[in-house]
């Protein structure tokens, strides 16, 4: 019975672990009994998703802006992200749309390579997302350490607030894409504030600060309004009060004039600067290159740097993409007391981050803000999502005109807000103080990649030195120790010639060769060893063939080797490799069973 209980259990979590599209949709609306779905479960989704929609509508505008394009591409990219993700995912309560986590890897492509290299970049991520979630690799991103993740937030914080300065406040001098080089950014920015606020100090005027009030007014009631602790969303209040503001200053003021959604990006078709129907079918290789003056210049995405610089931006996208999605779910799970299903979750991201594309978005990941937002004013299934998406399509046809009149200095004042909520000082300061030292320059390593060279290398650099760190760690909690009277199994005479030694801890590439290392080591008295592995979880081919050349060696000098005690996967391993009926080793089940062996041989 407890065999069958446990092959039932085993069974049962690898159904979870593998993709089951729509899990989360299926385990809310298919439930039966006392917690299935009902019309109380129905109006908590609906009022999330007009909450959710009310934060989600400016902030979507804005990381579109941020990555050089038109207000519409964020809001086409929240709406069919947030239909697809939920209905196929394997989380309840997960909220799907553009976040800031990707602006960072996203605009050297867009100003490179426009929104044509923006879709097949996403595209191209979808698939691996896709492929991720196939090969049930869900699980493994949740082994990439907190410095790592927590030096690509605060590096993404950084060069989200960098990116604002431009519209902050104001540079009106700075012509064309911004350098893509951190230094060259930083010094392209120093001449725009020279340029600009050079000689205010001399001769004031409303011209050279109106930007730069807006900026300000809407960040200080952001900030005020966050303390405040209350339901109603931030961006609710700052924008229309950084939209009032601009009004009665253009009104009152000599030379104030602010830029705006509407003047930036308007056209005789779309005078307000977003058309009222963003979902528009079409081809990405077909989309405008970089815009450059307002001037959409072709996108040559066949050339080898192009292949190159596409290829490392998709394993980005989909690395963190999968990162910032599954901890986005593990916090509404801590909210909730669910479960969500990772593997599938990336599925449903991977098929959301292919379609996109195909309606002129980019790439799209799970949004905390927005889905701890959700949770709290009382979603209860996937349908909160798919009708925040809905909501977002309304609110574009009827409110379109007072989007127009958002300042774009409001708007970046916006992005600084989120920026600095990515940088946590106190948890920075905490990992470098307190941290183990190899933890802090992984920190510090990560953060310096994300800031000064691109987002692809730091993802790159984050994977690799956090499976170095995690390797390392694991080989020192390898051993293999000669025994002394103190082993249990010395508790009766021992033959001479006979040694003991204790292994511990898993045998792989990382700690083989010390380990083996050490037994060759073993005496000519010696005629018989006994390798105690009851403590060995794991064996990897590199130690399996170490300990069969050491073995060998051994044997031809006429020692005998016992392996006691291996169970499980180490028990398998050693079965699959004829180590059961080898000459010169022999495999018992404990040790005190390899003593009697030895003693019987060696008598």
């Amino acid at each position: 019975m407890i065999q069958q209980r446990a092959a039932t259990t085993a069974a049962s979590h690898a159904q979870t672990q593998a993709v089951v599209p729509a899990l989360a949709l299926r385990r809310t609306l298919l439930a039966r009994g006392p917690g299935r779905y009902s019309r109380a479960d129905l109006r908590g989704d609906a009022l999330a998703a007009l909450v959710t929609a009310v934060v989600a509508l400016p902030l979507n505008i804005a990381l579109a802006i941020a990555l050089g394009l038109r207000p519409e591409a964020g809001i086409a990219s929240a709406i069919v992200a947030g239909v697809v993700a939920p209905l196929l995912g394997g989380s309840r309560h997960q909220i799907t749309g553009p976040t800031a986590v990707l602006v960072v890897i996203l605009t050297p492509v867009s100003l490179q390579y426009g929104l044509a290299g923006l879709a097949v970049a996403s595209m191209g991520a979808g698939l691996i997302l896709m492929a991720m979630a196939l090969l049930r690799l869900g699980r493994f991103i949740e082994f990439i350490p907190l410095p790592v993740t927590t030096a690509f937030t605060a590096g993404i914080g950084v060069t989200i607030a960098l990116l604002q300065v431009k519209d902050f406040f104001g540079l009106t001098a700075l012509s064309g894409p911004p350098p893509t080089d951190f230094i060259a950014r930083c010094a392209s920015l120093a001449q725009g504030l020279q340029a600009k606020f050079g000689l205010a100090i001399a001769t004031p005027s409303w011209s050279t600060f109106d930007e730069l009030a807006i900026a300000l007014l809407t960040l200080i009631v952001l900030v005020l309004w966050q303390r405040l602790k209350t339901h109603v969303p931030g961006p609710l209040v700052a924008l229309p009060i950084a939209a009032l503001a601009a009004w009665l200053g253009q009104r009152t003021l000599s030379g104030f004039a602010v830029d705006t959604i509407a003047s930036r990006f308007g056209t005789p078709a779309a005078p307000h600067g977003i058309p009222r129907w963003v979902l528009t079918l079409k081809w990405p290789w077909n989309e405008p290159g970089p815009i450059v003056d307002g001037v959409a210049r072709a996108s040559d995405l066949g050339t080898n740097q192009a292949v190159t610089t596409l290829l490392s931006t998709c394993f980005g996208i989909a690395m963190l993409g999968a990162i910032a999605t599954l901890l986005s779910a593990v916090v509404a799970d801590g909210l909730t007391g669910k479960r969500h299903e990772p593997n599938t979750e990336l599925f449903g991201l991977g098929v959301a981050n292919m379609l996109t594309p195909l309606i002129g978005g980019f790439a799209v990941t799970g949004a905390i803000a927005r889905t701890v937002t959700s949770i709290r004013a009382g979603a209860t299934s996937p349908l909160a999502c798919v009708l925040h998406a809905a909501l977002l399509s309304a609110g574009v046809l009827a409110a379109a005109p007072a989007i127009g009149t958002l300042p774009m200095a409001a708007m970046a004042a916006l992005l600084v807000f989120v920026a600095r909520g990515m940088i946590q000082t106190d948890q920075l300061a905490f990992l470098l103080r307190h941290a183990p030292r190899a933890d802090a320059l992984v920190l510090v390593i990560c953060l310096a990649l994300t800031v000064l060279v691109n987002m692809p290398t730091a993802v790159s650099a984050g994977v690799v030195l956090a499976a170095m760190l995690f390797m390392q760690r694991m080989a020192a909690s390898s051993r293999l120790v000669l025994v002394g009277a103190e082993h249990p199994a010395f508790s009766q005479p021992v033959p001479k010639g006979l040694v003991i030694y204790d292994v511990g801890g898993p045998l792989f590439f990382g700690a083989a060769g010390r380990a083996m290392a050490t037994l060759e080591q073993v005496g000519t008295g010696v005629r018989a060893v006994i390798l105690d592995m009851t403590d060995v979880p794991q064996i990897d081919a590199t130690a399996l063939v170490s300990l069969d050349a050491v073995a060998t060696r051994l044997a031809q000098r006429g020692t005998l080797v016992v392996l006691a005690g291996a169970r499980g996967d180490v028990l398998a391993t050693i079965n699959r490799a004829g180590w059961l009926a080898r000459d010169g080793l022999l495999v018992v089940g404990s040790v005190e069973a390899g003593v009697e062996v030895c003693r019987a041989a060696l008598e």
